[in-house]
């Protein structure tokens, strides 16, 4: 298994919202700490031990660690990218307060699961097909 150069970003490169924050990420990582895949494509998802599973890639952001030994979803992945970037620096101690990530990942969950109704539709995707859906 070999690593990447950077931790990396998967998200749903469809998905309207997931792309403003994407792009505003990009513009904050002034470093360029940070790479960032759209999870639909099958090439950018890195092979894996265990495996990545493609439709909880388009669930929530995924970040991979450089050494590919690590996935974190969600906050944790969002926190783990605040380490990373000079303006999010300043708030990624809070984020290990008590009761900070639970909250945080219920907030992450909750906009993953109703983007699609936050933002206007683009491109006609405006769901999640059916089959990636949680049951």
């Amino acid at each position: 298994m070999n690593a990447i150069l950077k931790p990396l970003v998967l998200f749903d490169g469809l998905c309207p919202l997931c792309q403003v924050s994407v792009a505003w990420l990009k513009r904050l990582d002034w470093f360029k700490a940070v790479d960032f895949k759209d999870a639909r494509d099958a090439a950018n998802i890195p092979s894996m031990d265990p495996p990545l599973v493609p439709s909880r890639l388009l669930e929530e952001m995924h970040l991979v660690t450089s050494d590919l030994k690590k996935s974190l979803h969600g906050f944790k992945a969002f926190r783990y990218i605040s380490w990373r970037i000079p303006l999010l620096l300043l708030m990624a101690p809070f984020m290990y307060i008590p009761g900070i990530p639970w909250l945080g990942q219920k907030i992450y969950l909750w906009v993953a699961r109703n983007r699609f109704n936050l933002v206007p539709c683009k491109d006609g995707i405006c769901h999640l097909p059916i089959s990636q859906k949680k049951k």
